[in-house]
C-alpha cells in the first residue's frame, strides 16, 4: 500500500468517468498544459507578455512532425481573441491562402495578428517562401486595416521572431 501511495504521489492524477483517480498519461498532461497556457495567453496582453505566447507555441507546435500555419487574433488592445490553426501541411511545407486569412480576421473582428508556423526540420531559419508569404499577408491584411505584428517560426523548443530579425 505504501508503494502505491508513493507511486500516486509522484504522478499527476486524473478522474475517470466512474470518479476514481488514476495516473495521467503523457497526452493528458500535455492537453492540460495547453489548456492552462491558452488561458494565460487569453488573459494577458500579448505584447506585454511574449514569454506566455512563446511557452504556448512551444507546447502546441514544437513537437509536431508536420507543418502547421496558425494565426493568433488580437483585438485593438492586443489582447488575444483566439488561436486558430488554419492550414496543415507536410513535413517540409504547407499551403497558405491569404484570402482565407483575411476572411478569418474579418470574421473575428481582429485588429492585429500574430502569424505562426512550425518547422519540423528543427531550423528556425525562415525560407525565402516564408518571407514572401509574410509580405503577401501583410499587404493583403493592410487593405482591411488588420496589422501583422509578427511572424513566429517554431522549431522544437526554439522560436524565431521575424519582427525581431527585421524581416517584417
Amino acid at each position: 500500500m505504501l508503494q502505491l501511495t508513493h507511486s500516486l504521489n509522484s504522478s499527476l492524477l486524473v478522474r475517470d468517468v466512474t470518479g476514481d483517480y488514476r495516473p495521467a498519461n503523457a497526452d493528458e498532461v500535455l492537453q492540460a498544459a495547453q489548456r492552462v497556457l491558452a488561458g494565460q495567453m487569453r488573459d494577458c496582453e500579448v505584447l506585454n507578455s511574449p514569454q506566455v505566447v512563446r511557452d504556448f507555441l512551444r507546447v502546441k507546435l514544437g513537437a509536431l512532425e508536420h507543418e502547421v500555419f496558425a494565426v493568433i487574433h488580437l483585438d485593438a488592445q492586443n489582447r488575444v481573441i483566439e488561436y486558430v490553426e488554419m492550414f496543415r501541411g507536410t513535413v517540409s511545407q504547407t499551403s497558405v491562402y491569404p484570402r482565407e486569412v483575411v476572411k478569418e480576421s474579418l470574421a473575428r473582428n481582429s485588429a492585429a495578428l500574430l502569424l505562426v508556423h512550425n518547422h519540423p526540420s528543427g531550423s528556425t531559419q525562415p525560407s525565402r517562401a516564408d518571407e514572401m508569404l509574410t509580405q503577401a499577408l501583410k499587404s493583403a491584411l493592410a487593405l482591411v486595416d488588420v496589422r501583422v505584428l509578427d511572424h513566429l517560426i517554431v522549431a522544437g523548443g526554439d522560436i524565431l521572431s521575424m519582427a525581431e530579425r527585421g524581416l517584417l
